[in-house]
Formats: structure tokens, sequence, C-alpha cells
């Protein structure tokens, strides 16, 4: 019998997690975390404006879950975190690696506007009859969009 984790179920587990972030519901999302998780959020600049809210690198189920219902806590109602574009990059033992688009929205005079995007990376295994994220890093697009060959000329003189 394979332990294979599939894209259908990381798509699943990836969408309820967020979902129940959203909600504040932090008695299942605990449920959704392994008691070695590894978690870093920040943002691709690593100092934009509002870095202090969002910057976090924490290790273990019990200061992570406890920064997640800080950080919720901080940021408005409705607010919604979506997954997109997602992929498995691989696995690990037991971790299947994947990546996704992170797009966020919330409501201001009833209208829906984008508040955030960002690239995240997870490690994701099975536990009992679930999954559970070993690992989960957000890193939150703030830097202006600039032409694709300026970037890559940044990138190619940084490396």
């Amino acid at each position: 019998m394979s332990n294979a984790i599939t894209l259908s179920e990381v798509q699943e587990f990836i969408a309820r997690f967020w979902y129940h972030y959203d909600q504040g519901e932090f008695d299942v999302l605990a449920t959704f975390l392994a008691d070695e998780v590894e978690y870093l959020s920040r943002s691709d600049s690593g100092n934009c404006p509002f870095e202090e809210l969002l910057a976090a690198e924490l290790h273990g189920k019990a200061e992570t879950l406890a920064w997640l219902r800080r950080h919720r806590d901080e940021n408005p109602y409705p607010l919604r975190h979506h997954a997109t574009n997602l992929f498995r990059l691989g696995t690990d033992g037991e971790v299947t690696t994947v990546r996704f688009y992170l797009y966020v929205n919330q409501v201001t005079n009833n209208v829906p506007f984008d508040v955030s995007s960002g690239v995240v990376d997870a490690g994701i295994r099975r536990a009992g009859d679930g999954l559970v994220l070993t690992s989960l890093k957000v890193v939150l697009d703030a830097e202006d969009s600039i032409p694709f060959a300026e970037h890559r000329a940044k990138t190619s003189a940084g490396a």
C-alpha cells in the first residue's frame, strides 16, 4: 500500500486549512498542524512597511497556533485566503512538498479588494486518518512589479 499523497488530497487539505483559518476555527486548525511544524512568514523584501504584522519564524505546533490566532485577530473579517496553482514538488521520506500562490482579499465599502499575494511552500505528511503540515513558508509580495527582464537582471546580479 502506497503512502503517497495525491494532488487532490493536497488541494482539499490546503483549501480546508485556509477556510478554517479565515473563520478563526482554531480548534479545527490545530488538527492540521504536526507537533514539529516549522512556520515562516515574511515579505519578499523582508522589510516592507508592515513587516512586523506578518513576519514570524516559529517552531512547533503550540507556538505556531498561538501566532496564527494573534495574527488572525489583528486582521479584518471577512478575509479570504485563496490557494491557486497548487502543485507537488516531490517527497522527502514521509513528507510531500508542495508550492502554490496565495491570494488574499477583504471587503471594504461593500466591495472585495486585493490585500496580498505571495508564494507558499509547504510540507505535508499523513498522520492517523488525515494529513498534517510539517512546514509552511509564506512569502508575501510587497515589492512593486517591474519588467521581468529587470527582475531577471537583479536576480542574476545577486547570485
